[in-house]
C-alpha cells in the first residue's frame, strides 16, 4: 500500500524525470564515454576505447598545465578577488547614498551585467587595444602607454570579467546588507565601534552565507567564461591567455581532436565541483 502511494505521487514527476535524463544526464554520460575514446571530428572512420590515455596526455601537455594556471589566476583575480570584493564595497556605499546616487550607479553596473557577452568583449577589446580608450587617456595624461592585450593579456581579460559580472555580487550583498537588523549596526556604532570594525565583527559574520553563496555561483560562471576572452585574444597572444574552455575548445573543434577535448571538459567539471564542496561545506557551516 505504502508503495502504491509513493508511485502515485511519484507519477508527476515523471515527464520532467524523463527530460532531464534524456537532455541533461544522456549527453553527459555519452560525454564521459568519448572522453575514454580516440574520437576525431574529421579523418576518422571509427573510433576506439583508449581507457585513460587522454587523461595521461593532458598531465603531459605543457599547454594543458599552463591552461591550468591560467585559469586559476582567471578565477582568482576576477571572481575571487575582482567581483566579490568590488560588489560588497559597492553594495555597502549604497547602503549610505542618497536614491538619485544608488540608481545611477546601480543602473551603471547593471547595463555590464545584462550586455551580451560578445558585445561586452568588443567593448573591452576597444578599451585595451593599442588605438584604443585606455591609452587615448594615459596619452591625454603623458603616462606611457603601451599594447595591453600583448603585455598583459591575462590581466586585461581579469578586468574585463570583472566589468561585467560584478553587478551580480553587488545584488547579492545588498539584498543580504539589507537583511541585516540596523538595531545591531547601531548598537555598535554606540558602543564606539569604527566602520571597519562593524564590517569584520558584525557584517561579514552574519552575511556569510551570502558570501559563500556568491562566491561558488561566480566561480562557476568565470570557470566556463569563453566568449569574452575569445573575442578580446582568442587566447593570444601564443597562449598567454587561454583558459581550460578556450584550449578544450581548440583541441576539439580546431585540432578534431574530440575525444582528447572532452577530457578537458571532464577535468574542468572537476574542478568545478571541487570549488563547489568547499562552498557548500562553508554554507553548511551556521552563523
Amino acid at each position: 500500500m505504502r508503495l502504491r502511494r509513493t508511485l502515485t505521487r511519484a507519477l508527476p514527476l515523471t515527464p520532467a524525470v524523463a527530460l532531464l535524463l534524456l537532455f541533461l544526464a544522456g549527453p553527459i554520460a555519452y560525454c564521459a564515454y568519448i572522453a575514454f575514446t580516440d574520437l576525431q571530428l574529421t579523418g576518422q572512420a571509427h573510433s576506439s576505447f583508449v581507457g585513460f590515455e587522454n587523461f595521461r596526455a593532458a598531465f603531459k601537455d605543457d599547454a594543458f598545465l599552463n591552461a591550468v594556471w591560467l585559469t586559476l589566476v582567471f578565477t582568482v583575480l576576477s571572481s575571487l578577488v575582482g567581483q566579490n570584493t568590488l560588489g560588497l564595497a559597492l553594495a555597502s556605499l549604497m547602503q549610505r547614498a542618497s536614491k538619485p546616487v544608488r540608481t545611477v550607479v546601480g543602473g551603471i553596473v547593471v547595463t555590464a551585467w545584462v550586455l551580451p557577452e560578445v558585445v561586452a568583449g568588443f567593448l573591452l577589446y576597444a578599451f585595451f587595444r593599442r588605438e584604443g580608450t585606455l591609452n587615448a587617456i594615459l596619452d591625454w595624461l603623458h603616462l606611457p602607454t603601451q599594447n595591453w592585450l600583448f603585455t598583459l593579456p591575462i590581466l586585461a581579460v581579469s578586468f574585463a570579467n570583472v566589468w561585467r559580472g560584478t553587478a551580480f555580487s553587488m545584488l547579492v550583498y545588498s539584498a543580504a546588507l539589507n537583511e541585516i537588523p540596523k538595531e545591531i549596526t547601531e548598537a555598535a556604532e554606540v558602543d564606539g565601534a569604527g566602520g571597519w570594525r562593524r564590517m569584520w565583527h558584525i557584517t561579514l559574520p552574519m552575511i556569510r552565507r551570502s558570501i559563500g553563496t556568491n562566491l561558488m555561483l561566480n566561480t562557476l560562471q568565470t570557470l566556463s567564461v569563453f566568449g569574452l576572452i575569445w573575442v578580446m585574444t582568442r587566447g593570444g597572444p601564443g597562449n598567454r591567455s587561454q583558459t581550460l574552455p578556450l584550449f578544450m575548445y581548440e583541441q576539439a573543434f580546431q585540432k578534431s581532436m574530440i575525444g582528447y577535448g572532452t577530457a578537458v571538459a571532464l577535468l574542468l567539471l572537476v574542478v568545478g565541483s571541487l570549488f563547489s564542496l568547499v562552498y557548500m561545506r562553508l554554507l553548511r557551516t551556521e552563523v
